[in-house]
């Protein structure tokens, strides 16, 4: 499974810039720089088979900083980052003009949550939670002030890539990403895979209101 997605990626990377936009064009009337449905899905719901999350319904403020993020190489640098190193040369490109323009593309899109694929134990991921809604909040509807995004709706195979990223130290180890160095370091506290999904499994029941 891991092969082919590594592979998947790795074909992605490889394609033309070109290619990528003209794949995009004939879902949407794209500019220079909206090939994110290539990878993100057309309605920005996300696409598993390449952990793509959903941009559809994101904070406009934590699609800045992520794109921001890659550009500067905050993420997508470490070797075993495979989903991140696909996206930071697509970010690397962008001026602070795209930037602007596509985080308002993307508000525009109809947010829908994100379909449940993972299952673990509710009570014991809600015990596990506790600590994440000091930033993310009682109904993971995410809190600005901290910088800390959303959790509700969101694609939860793309939370567990992510937390298996911050507890090995694959996102959040670059100097600069301080709220990536954060989650790290509260992502330690989960001691095995099981926890995180049992701790996604609760996310999935917050309304995010």
């Amino acid at each position: 499974m891991n092969g082919s997605r590594n592979l998947l990626v790795s074909v992605l990377m490889l394609m033309p810039l070109s290619g990528l936009i003209s794949a995009a064009e004939t879902e949407r009337e794209p500019y220079d720089d909206r090939y994110c449905t290539t990878c993100h899905g057309i309605d920005g719901i996300g696409n598993e088979g390449v952990q793509a999350p959903r941009l559809a319904g994101m904070e406009d403020w934590y699609l800045r900083r992520q794109l921001e993020n890659f550009r500067a190489g905050l993420r997508g640098r470490h070797p075993q980052d495979i989903e991140g190193l696909a996206m930071q040369p697509m970010a690397a490109k962008l001026t602070d003009a795209s930037i602007d323009e596509l985080v308002e593309w993307v508000g525009s899109w109809e947010y829908k949550p994100a379909e449940h694929t993972i299952s673990g134990d509710v009570n014991a991921g809600r015990r596990l939670y506790a600590s994440c809604a000091a930033c993310h909040g009682a109904d993971g509807e995410g809190n600005e002030a901290l910088g800390a995004p959303q959790l509700a709706g969101q694609n939860d195979w793309y939370l567990l890539t992510q937390l298996k990223n911050f507890k090995a130290r694959f996102r959040g180890n670059e100097q600069g990403d301080t709220y990536g160095q954060q989650m790290m370091t509260m992502a330690q506290s989960l001691p095995n895979e099981q926890a995180m999904r049992n701790v996604v499994a609760y996310i999935n029941t917050l309304s995010g209101n």
